[in-house]
């Protein structure tokens, strides 16, 4: 398992070498001769000139693979199909991790949802949910911002607000989307506010975030990017916050 998980990551190494230029003060002397007297006296002076020089630059580029894919690269046909039904499965323990979204689970009853019609009728909420639904299936990806890297959970929602035009906030983390929200009350929420939750791993603040779509559901990346309940037992207990955009 150990080599399986080296090849999780493919690192790249391009060197380049440019020619630069500094700058060096350099020393001279010239002698100068009296006509009159026939006396000869030494000066001193210092000029500039540009010297060139190699400048080496090593460019590393990493890219990170889902597992899944790693052990399709490596296992034989029947180590495949057992890594696949542990998958399914949760290795015939779910017990083991209860609802918690950073196992697998093919089969998740929220990865196919339809949004109400009547909630679409908001022409923010709408942008998003089209750009959101781009990237189901995504796996999750610690630190990924972008369809080419995938995502995790704050690296889509920023992603989706901002290609969908709703608003602009860079990249960020979860709590940095909180600051930027202003609080809304639960019976307030409204599809397209943002839904916080504390506690999923060790930080401090808002350490999940996904984008609430109504009737308690939120889209968010788990594991992969999918349709989750917020009514379950694993999310109310560390829900935090709902966040509006301003």
């Amino acid at each position: 398992m150990q080599s399986l998980l080296s090849q999780q990551y493919t690192v790249t190494y391009t060197p380049v070498t440019e020619v630069r230029y500094r700058t060096e003060t350099r020393t001279g002397t010239y002698t100068y001769t009296d006509p009159d007297t026939g006396e000869s006296h030494t000066e001193t002076y210092t000029y500039e000139v540009q010297v060139p020089y190699n400048y080496y630059i090593l460019n590393v580029s990493v890219v990170n693979h889902a597992l899944g894919s790693v052990a399709a690269a490596n296992l034989d046909p029947d180590q495949k199909e057992m890594y696949d039904i542990y998958q399914q499965t949760q290795g015939n323990r779910p017990d083991l991790f209860g609802e918690n979204p950073s196992v697998a689970n093919t089969n998740n009853p929220y990865a196919d949802y339809t949004i109400p019609p009547d909630a679409l009728t908001d022409v923010q909420f709408a942008a998003m949910m089209r750009e959101a639904e781009k990237y189901l299936g995504y796996p999750y990806v610690w630190g990924g911002s972008t369809p080419a890297t995938s995502f995790d959970c704050s690296g889509f929602v920023c992603w989706v607000i901002n290609q969908s035009g709703v608003g602009s906030v860079g990249r960020t983390t979860a709590n940095g989307l909180l600051n930027a929200c202003n609080p809304v009350l639960p019976a307030d929420a409204q599809p397209g506010d943002l839904i916080f939750f504390q506690g999923t791993y060790d930080t401090a603040g808002a350490s999940h975030v996904g984008i609430y779509v109504g009737n308690g559901m939120m889209i968010h990346c788990g594991n992969p990017i999918q349709y989750a309940s917020m009514t379950t037992t694993y999310w109310t207990n560390h829900f935090l916050a709902f966040g509006r955009l301003p």
